[in-house]
């Protein structure tokens, strides 16, 4: 059970071991509608790939979306995910392993890494950890390594343009959270752990971002909140 933020914190937060022993429990109780985000994707995604088509996950951590794509899309899909901290990608490899899923895990700074010639490509809640200067470039790299048809799904914490509306999204959210077991010191503590980690654009500015980088076409097709999905299509 996620217990990281129950303690004052050390250091700003980081994807180490600590955190992916708990990742899991993390995400269903920290991201609202986490499972049906996935669920939704792969059913998305089982209309748009074929036979042998190639998904990458970018920010994979413990492969969940990857495993539920394997377990449900029944087309001998090539399947990678990129991830830079070896203890989420060691959780993984053992998912994996138990349920004889054939993924292929790669530790790489994704930002760097070449990605391969993609139908689909999955960023779920990743975007929002790069750097705003280095967005462009990144999502610009995306686009370039999906095939003509490709898509490209992802998943971000946004923040809203009107401030008043903005605070009470995230006073929602955080009662959420709550209902979940944390208590108001563990989300505060997680809050300042992520300062200036976890950098988030409105919907608008994820809009235009995947626009620029040459998308033909982006859609929300989840929203809860402050959490949304977008698919776009190139």
């Amino acid at each position: 059970m996620d217990r990281v933020f129950s303690k004052p914190i050390e250091k700003q937060f980081e994807f180490d071991e600590k955190v992916a022993s708990v990742f899991d429990d993390m995400l269903d109780r920290s991201i609202p509608f986490y499972k049906e985000v996935i669920s939704l994707i792969n059913n998305l995604l089982a209309l748009h790939v074929k036979q042998n088509s190639v998904i990458v996950d970018l920010g994979c951590s413990t492969a969940n979306t990857l495993l539920y794509i394997d377990k449900n899309i029944d087309k001998n899909l090539k399947l990678i995910g990129y991830d830079n901290s070896e203890a989420m990608l060691e959780v993984a490899r053992k998912k994996c392993s138990a349920y004889g899923a054939d993924i292929e895990l790669v530790l790489a700074d994704i930002t760097k890494v070449d990605i391969p010639k993609s139908d689909a490509i999955i960023a779920n809640y990743m975007l929002q950890f790069i750097r705003p200067i280095k967005r462009v470039d990144f999502v610009k790299k995306i686009y370039d390594a999906l095939n003509g048809d490709g898509v490209f799904f992802f998943s971000e914490k946004i923040i809203y343009e009107d401030k008043k509306l903005n605070k009470q999204m995230i006073d929602i959210y955080y009662e959420f959270k709550k209902s979940q077991g944390y208590s108001e010191f563990e989300i505060a503590q997680k809050r300042e752990a992520l300062e200036n980690v976890l950098v988030p654009y409105t919907e608008k500015e994820n809009v235009e971002l995947v626009k620029s980088c040459g998308f033909s076409y982006i859609e929300t097709i989840f929203k809860w909140g402050n959490f949304v999905t977008f698919i776009a299509k190139k």
